[in-house]
């Protein structure tokens, strides 16, 4: 599942990632707004399990929450940029000129707080009972080379970092010897 902040990334990723897997018979690609939302989850579900075609689900806002999809049906979400509101929300616009007023700092108090509990909705759609597994990857280095990155990370359920690329391949390949055998490990 890659899960995306803006449309323009949904249709953006979603476009490249169809471009790459057309031909290939082995994965399709699921884009929101293709498909009504429960289709679409229903679709995701079907598609990767039982041995099934495999299936990626690209979404946006809608699908950070809510979404419940246990066992070895998602074992990777892909988030592309942290998840911070839109500043030019108006939401966003006032509730930063009334901290503002108030002698606080919008980005400390509101902007960080929303973004924090978003990208623990968003991974969380890769644990959903005790005995799932998976790898959650943020694509936006800003996770690691800000500051409040830290808060952020603290914000997420407890978890193994992967520092290489190479590591995040051994545990991808190890995930998928684990769906073959059909058994899984915490």
């Amino acid at each position: 599942m890659v899960l995306t902040t803006t449309l323009r990334a949904l249709r953006a990723i979603g476009e490249a990632l169809q471009a790459v897997f057309e031909h290939s018979g082995d994965i399709e690609v699921l884009v929101q707004g293709a498909m009504p939302k429960r289709v679409l989850i229903e679709r995701f579900r079907e598609g990767n399990t039982n041995g099934g075609r495999g299936c990626v689900l690209v979404a946006s806002a809608s699908f950070w929450e809510g979404i419940d999809v246990p066992g070895e049906a998602l074992q990777l979400v892909i988030i592309d940029k942290l998840p911070f509101p839109p500043p030019n929300d108006p939401l966003a616009e006032a509730r930063s000129k009334m901290l503002e007023s108030q002698g606080r700092s919008a980005f400390n108090d509101y902007f960080l707080p929303e973004a924090a509990v978003a990208l623990k909705q968003g991974a969380g759609r890769l644990i959903r009972r005790e005995t799932d597994q998976g790898v959650l990857v943020v694509c936006d280095s800003r996770l690691v080379s800000m500051g409040y990155g830290r808060r952020l990370l603290r914000a997420l359920p407890p978890m193994q970092r992967l520092t290489s690329e190479q590591e995040l391949m051994d545990r991808l390949a190890g995930l998928t010897r684990t769906c073959t055998t059909g058994c899984l490990q915490t």
